[in-house]
Formats: C-alpha cells, sequence, structure tokens
C-alpha cells in the first residue's frame, strides 16, 4: 500500500507542479513518445533476459504491492514450528519426524502454520532436516549445505532487482531517442506554421520528460523496494539456517530455537521470556515415549 501511495505522491506533485506552471495537460499526452519508450524497455527486459527471469520479474514487481509477509507474528510462528519439529524429532525420534517432512502438505504441524507459506523456505526446512534425520550429513557439512541453498535463492532472486535497474538505466536514454525522434519530425515539418512547430517541439520534450520520470520516479524506486524485500527473506532463511544448524549439532529443541530467535532482526525479534512462554503456552508437544511400558508388553508377546 505504501508503495502505491508513494507513486501517487510523485504523480501528483510533477503534474501538481506543471498546473501550477499554467501547463496543459493535454500537452502531456503523446501516444507516439510513450509507444517508443516502453515498446523498447519491453524489447530491452526480453532481450537482456532469459524467460525465467521474466517471469521473476513480473512476480518481483507485483510483489512489491502486497504486504510484506515479515512481522512479528509471522517470525513467532516460524519459531513455533521449528520448536514444534525439533521437539518431535527429539521426543519421538527420527522416523516419526521424517514423516512430517517428506509430505509437508499433509503434516499437521505445517498446517498449523499456514503463515510459513514459501516454496523456497519450505524447501530448504525440509531438505536439510533431511539430512539431520537421515544422519549422512554431519554439523559442518549441512552448513555448507545450507549455504549453497540460501546462496542460490539469493541469487535468484536478485535477478529480478538487476533487471529492474538495468531497466531503469535504460529508461532515460530511451526518452533522449524518443525526443530525437520528436526533433527529426520536426525538421521536417520547418516551414509550417509555428503553433505545428511548437507541438511538436513539446512533443518531442514530453518524451526526454517520461524517461527520465519513470527511471527516477517509479522503476528505479520498485528495484530498490524490492532489495529491501529480498533482503527481508534472507532474514527468515538466516533464522531457518541457525536454528536447523543447532539442531543438527544436536542442541535442545529450546535451545535450538533460541539460536533461531538470536538470528531474527531486532525490530522482529519476540523476546525470550515471551517466546519461552508461547511455546508452553501454545506449542502441543508428543508425549514422551514410556520405554518401559513398550518393553514390557514387547517381553508379554514373547
Amino acid at each position: 500500500m505504501l508503495v502505491l501511495i508513494g507513486i501517487l505522491i510523485v504523480l501528483a506533485a510533477v503534474v501538481g507542479g506543471f498546473l501550477l506552471e499554467q501547463g496543459n495537460l493535454l500537452v502531456l499526452l503523446q501516444p507516439s513518445e510513450v509507444l517508443i519508450i516502453a515498446g523498447a524497455a519491453v524489447g530491452i527486459v526480453l532481450v537482456a533476459n532469459s524467460a525465467s527471469a521474466v517471469r521473476n520479474l513480473l512476480k518481483g514487481a507485483l510483489s512489491v504491492f502486497r504486504r510484506p509477509p515479515y512481522t512479528r507474528a509471522f517470525y513467532e510462528a516460524v519459531l513455533k514450528m521449528m520448536y514444534e519439529l525439533f521437539s518431535i524429532g527429539r521426543r519421538l525420534g527420527m522416523p516419526t519426524l521424517e514423516d512430517h517432512i517428506e509430505d509437508p502438505g499433509a503434516s499437521q504441524v505445517f498446517q498449523a502454520y499456514p503463515e510459513f507459506n514459501d516454496p523456497g523456505a519450505m524447501t530448504f526446512l525440509c531438505d536439510s532436516l533431511r539430512m539431520v534425520t537421515s544422519g549422512i550429513a554431519q554439523p559442518g557439512e549441512l552448513a555448507h549445505l545450507m549455504d549453497i541453498d540460501a546462496d542460490v535463492q539469493r541469487r535468484e532472486s536478485h535477478g529480478a532487482v538487476s533487471a529492474l535497474n538495468m531497466l531503469a538505466d535504460s529508461l532515460p536514454g530511451l526518452g533522449i531517442v524518443a525526443a530525437v525522434l520528436g526533433v527529426v519530425v520536426t525538421m521536417q515539418a520547418l516551414g509550417s506554421a509555428p503553433e505545428q512547430i511548437g507541438q511538436k517541439v513539446a512533443a518531442a520534450l514530453v518524451g526526454t520528460f517520461l524517461g527520465i520520470l519513470l527511471c527516477y520516479g517509479i522503476v528505479g524506486p520498485l528495484a530498490s523496494h524490492l532489495e529491501s524485500r529480498n533482503e527481508a527473506r534472507s532474514h527468515l532463511l538466516q533464522c531457518l539456517y541457525s536454528g536447523l544448524h543447532a539442531f543438527g549439532r544436536g542442541s535442545s529443541p529450546l535451545l535450538a530455537a533460541e539460536f533461531a530467535r538470536r538470528s531474527i532482526p531486532m525490530e522482529l525479534r519476540p523476546s525470550f521470556v515471551a517466546m519461552a512462554a508461547t511455546f508452553r503456552r501454545e506449542v502441543k508437544l508428543p508425549a514422551m515415549p514410556q520405554v518401559g511400558v513398550q518393553a514390557s508388553a514387547a517381553t508379554a508377546q514373547d
């Protein structure tokens, strides 16, 4: 919402200042200039990026108009989910934990936390837990695997930002191209009435105006906002990383959750007291298996 409000303020300020100078808004309506700039910009994006990068660009550009999911309540839910998963693995054994991570959609644990709906983060969490439950990766190897995964996801998300920045950098040049073409048309009209020549010069200058406005007033700020969104998502991956690494080293579920909590940004981080109270109040831990009873039952069956 703030992004949309900001864009509207930019446009209102520019148009309002133009009107205060007794400008005519109809002069700014130049479909040919818009076609040159917008069409060339679309072509540049297609030439410079792969099909997947273009899809990521579109998804990223649309995502900035939605409210960011990374709030204090979101991180509280993530901590509760991790604590519950770690407790299942510690109390009921790794095979039971595997049942949850093999099919997250059918897991009651994951269903209890609909806030955690990031496919990339879900894959990061489940794949890393598989390394823990299977026992095929040492803590150092697990950390290296998570570093690789996080870096790949970070580079992929940064591709949309790079594409937007490249588009923003090209817009002033495209505005100059549109202006030069307008000057060419103006030169062809020399000898016409002064009013017609003035209109053509104004149309040529509108191209430069649009290119600069789109670059510094809309596309460039969108790229910066998307970069901050990506940085916020990297904090989520770091939170998962810290908790998983601690659990893989053999830390208790509460201590592993504390490692995850410490990696959350300060403005979103719940206090330790609040986190522990939330765990006691809201997380339903599985009962510890009664080893003696199970052993007696097995002996009786024998």
